[in-house]
């Protein structure tokens, strides 16, 4: 581990427009590292926080000359815990949260260290969204940059479809617009291919109008009917209309809420939640013919915020949890794989276990698999997300291995062993590569080469750079 000599960090702090931050600074410290997922404890050497472009190239310009590292937390929310890595200099996003929104042009403005939730509210406020994942607290850099899968999916196509533009400190400290007219190989990477290529500190997205109301249905059945359930939430799902959006929750343990009836509190099961984002009489007339053809244990349907929804799931993952996550994209969810998927959803060990199924559609697919960087096919039907958590690591390690033997007895009917970055754990470099595919990856690892031909910004879903000459 390099070893940063304290005359060294002095001069730094002397210099550094932002705020320096090391470990003798004890809560200041912690804080800053912090990451959601429990399972990480890194030290970073120097936490560089950061208030602008210029605070990023000159933290990248001192890890450079002192040999260091560089990790980059936007939200800290990632599955691998990367944000923060033991010895590094950590380039803290936290303070770029401000969103700016334009209601005439339908745009905004978001900083890299915004949350989903940050930029809903902000967004709202005129009557506007843009697609921003399923769990408010999770930062829009990593979600974006990795893709970006939520409520709106159907409806306006993943963050990174709805992507005008983004500002990117490079690794020489380069600060550059990335736009389809602006360093459009640049752009075209950043649009999927994860932080690999620079320091997004600036997002530019467009925005459609949604809510402020919107209205949501969740049926529960219990586990013993898992197939009848989950062919019926396949069936529903991918009949939706694109002013719909569906989650089908395998293996969810009914929340303690007051729509739960208190004996099935904690009770293991299945759940479908549609969310409408048209009339309510639409919405009606998509959810009857779930409720009459298999009736729920108990449902919960009512309309609310947008904002809401967006926080709806926050509390399935909590932050400091403990999680674990594999990943992998189907073709069509057919009766053998909710054979398989029925038959392991009983032996998962944590109540926070589940297994969320994102039905993929309308907007989604009208986009070509070339046009972006994204890992993963655009005809693929359905992304699975084994998720293993738990509130401790003892009982993680647990439904680890449960989520292995799923996520193996899945694979025959997946598509290779390709998965979304962003609920990956792992990043093995044969997954890497199944994600992307030969060309994506291939033309991947080019523009790398000409952004960022050293792999400074390597603490990620890596991809290496091409050889060059």
């Amino acid at each position: 581990m390099t070893q940063v000599l304290e005359s060294d960090l002095d001069a730094f702090r002397a210099s550094f427009p932002g705020h320096v931050i090391t470990a003798p600074e004890g809560a200041a410290y912690n804080s800053a590292r912090s990451l959601w997922n429990g399972c990480f404890d890194h030290y970073p050497a120097v936490i560089a926080r950061c208030f602008g472009p210029a605070d990023v190239a000159a933290a990248i310009a001192f890890a450079r000359q002192q040999g260091l590292e560089i990790s980059v937390r936007g939200g800290g929310h990632s599955f691998s815990g990367v944000s923060a890595a033991d010895g590094s200099l950590m380039i803290d996003l936290s303070q770029l949260r401000e969103v700016i929104v334009d209601p005439v042009a339908r745009r905004a403005s978001c900083g890299g260290g915004a949350t989903g939730a940050d930029l809903d509210a902000a967004c709202q406020e005129h009557g506007l969204a843009v697609t921003s994942g399923t769990v408010s607290h999770t930062g829009v850099a990593g979600l974006t940059l990795g893709g970006g899968f939520g409520w709106l999916s159907r409806t306006m196509g993943l963050s990174i479809d709805n992507l005008a533009a983004a500002e990117v400190v490079l690794a020489d400290g380069r600060c550059v617009r990335a736009s389809e007219e602006d360093h459009p190989d640049l752009f075209w990477a950043l649009r999927g291919g994860g932080g690999n290529f620079g320091v997004v500190t600036k997002f530019e997205y467009r925005l459609q109008p949604i809510g402020p109301e919107v209205h949501v249905a969740l049926f529960f059945w219990s586990l013993d009917r898992s197939v009848e359930a989950l062919r019926l939430c396949r069936d529903a799902s991918v009949d939706l209309p694109r002013g719909a959006s569906s989650i089908i929750a395998g293996g969810l343990s009914a929340p303690p809420a007051p729509f739960v009836p208190e004996q099935y509190h904690l009770a293991p099961g299945n759940a479908l939640i549609v969310a409408g984002f048209s009339s309510a009489e639409q919405h009606k007339r998509l959810i009857d013919p779930i409720r009459a053809a298999l009736p729920p244990l108990f449902e919960f349907v009512t309309p609310m915020p947008y904002t809401a929804l967006q926080q709806m799931l926050d509390d399935s993952a909590p932050w400091g949890i403990h999680a674990y996550d594999k990943s992998l994209y189907l073709d069509d969810l057919s009766n053998e794989a909710i054979d398989v998927v029925a038959k392991h959803l009983p032996h998962k060990n944590s109540p926070m276990s589940f297994m969320p199924i994102f039905p993929m559609g309308g907007a989604y697919r009208d986009v070509e698999d070339s046009a972006t960087a994204f890992g993963g096919s655009r005809t693929a039907r359905f992304n699975f997300d084994i998720a293993a958590i738990a509130p401790n690591a003892e009982l993680l390690a647990a439904d680890r291995a449960w989520a292995r033997a799923l996520w193996d007895a899945l694979r025959p009917h997946a598509n290779e062993s390709a998965g979304y970055v962003n609920l990956m754990s792992e990043y093995e470099e044969d997954r890497i590569r199944s994600t992307y595919g030969p060309a994506k990856y291939d033309r991947l690892a080019r523009i790398k080469a000409d952004y960022d031909p050293d792999n400074v910004f390597h603490l990620n879903a890596n991809i290496k750079p091409a050889p060059t000459g």
